[in-house]
């Protein structure tokens, strides 16, 4: 049957404050039109939703997360050339979860591209440059450790890259980020290496494998 889990701040602080579904029932949602505007379709099953990539442990549930069955984030992979290094910007999520890129959930109608920018204005407190060039990718499943059978986040990476500079750009930690620092990517592997000996730090998991994927291109 499978583990039943949903963190006690969904039902409490994440209705309150607005990022948690207030229903607790999955059964009485609207899933068609939940369906309708998935950015990747995933089924429906007696009622409740099932991540595609299950299963994740937990069957029942909304583990960390507060939506139920898809949620939309984007992610803003900026990376700068800078004394013979890719530099790229990371933040430490205040959750604990380890370093990731910056990032959140994409706003009803707003833009992959558009939220990425917000989030990183919010979470870095760096605003980009006019004409600044980015690129967004197809959204994916990202293995959240937040995630559940029920409850999962589907992200889409927008690459900015700012060029050669002779300064990295001033960012600091806000909103949802305890900090925000630049880190050598060369490759993925120099950069879990940088986190590891600059900031005692490690790759959030659910970001792990897109920017080893992300890194090597």
């Amino acid at each position: 049957m499978g583990r039943t889990w949903t963190h006690p701040d969904v039902l409490t602080r994440g209705v309150r404050e607005g990022w948690a579904d207030p229903q607790t029932d999955p059964t009485r949602i609207d899933w068609p039109s939940r369906q309708r505007h998935a950015a990747i379709p995933f089924k429906v099953i007696n009622g409740r939703p099932l991540n595609p990539t299950a299963p994740t442990g937990i069957r029942h549930g909304r583990g960390e997360l507060g939506h139920w069955g898809e949620a939309q984030a984007a992610d803003a992979m900026v990376t700068a050339d800078h004394d013979g290094h890719r530099w790229l910007l990371m933040v430490e999520r205040a959750d604990r979860h380890g370093w990731a890129l910056p990032g959140g959930h994409v706003d009803p109608g707003e833009q992959a591209t558009a939220a990425a920018i917000r989030e990183l204005r919010e979470e870095t407190g760096l605003r980009l440059p006019a004409r600044t060039p980015t690129t967004a990718q197809r959204p994916r499943i990202v293995p959240d450790p937040r995630a559940t059978d029920e409850a999962w986040m589907v992200t889409t990476l927008v690459r900015i890259g700012l060029g050669a500079v002779d300064r990295l750009p001033a960012v600091h930690g806000g909103d949802d980020a305890a900090r925000a620092a630049w880190c050598i990517a060369d490759t993925y592997q120099k950069l879990t290496r940088h986190l590891a000996t600059q900031h005692r730090g490690q790759v959030f998991a659910a970001h792990r494998q897109m920017l080893a994927d992300a890194l090597a291109k």
